[in-house]
């Protein structure tokens, strides 16, 4: 039974979490990805919470960093080019005397399934692969990038009592 209420950070992917998945390839090899204002919204409830954030992706974008910035997400939480998610999972866990019980990690691939195992909280998409969806703990009812993240914020936030906007702090934060 997936248990929101002990969740003291945030940990996901972005392409198929944050994104339906899809990439537009310019000739430059740059990548356009579209991100959902919800889910981005719900970034930004988390952190004014207190839920600390981390991105962990194989993407290399400078576009990756830029948006997430805006959400909330310190530079240094943002692991991008990720090839060992675990090791980074772990590595931010570390850094702010974590113990992994206390973080959610939302994946959707092959490649988050440890790392989904391992959080006190793996979450997938509805949209994640076969083996993602058997690894976590709860599959939103939302696809990647059409509402998954802010689903999970929202439970998180509602199970802690937390679920409140602020507009002051908001204006004053973002």
């Amino acid at each position: 039974m997936a248990d929101f209420s002990k969740i003291k950070a945030l940990t996901f992917d972005v392409d198929g979490v944050m994104t339906d998945g899809g990439l537009l390839c310019f000739d430059d090899g740059n990548f356009l990805r579209i991100f959902d204002a919800k889910d981005s919204f719900g970034l930004r409830m988390a952190q004014m919470a207190g839920i600390r954030l981390a991105v962990i992706t194989g993407g290399t974008s400078p576009s990756i960093t830029q948006r997430f910035r805006k959400c909330g997400v310190l530079e240094e939480d943002i692991y991008l080019h990720s090839r060992d998610k675990i090791q980074d999972f772990r590595a931010f866990c570390a850094k702010y005397g974590l113990d992994p019980s206390e973080v959610a990690y939302v994946g959707d691939d092959l490649p988050d399934v440890e790392t989904i195992r391992a959080a006190g909280l793996g979450v997938t998409p509805s949209d994640g692969v076969a083996e993602a969806r058997e690894a976590a703990d709860f599959v939103s009812g939302y696809p990647g990038g059409k509402g998954c993240i802010r689903d999970l914020v929202e439970r998180i936030l509602k199970a802690q009592g937390k679920w409140n906007f602020n507009i002051d702090a908001y204006v004053n934060q973002y």
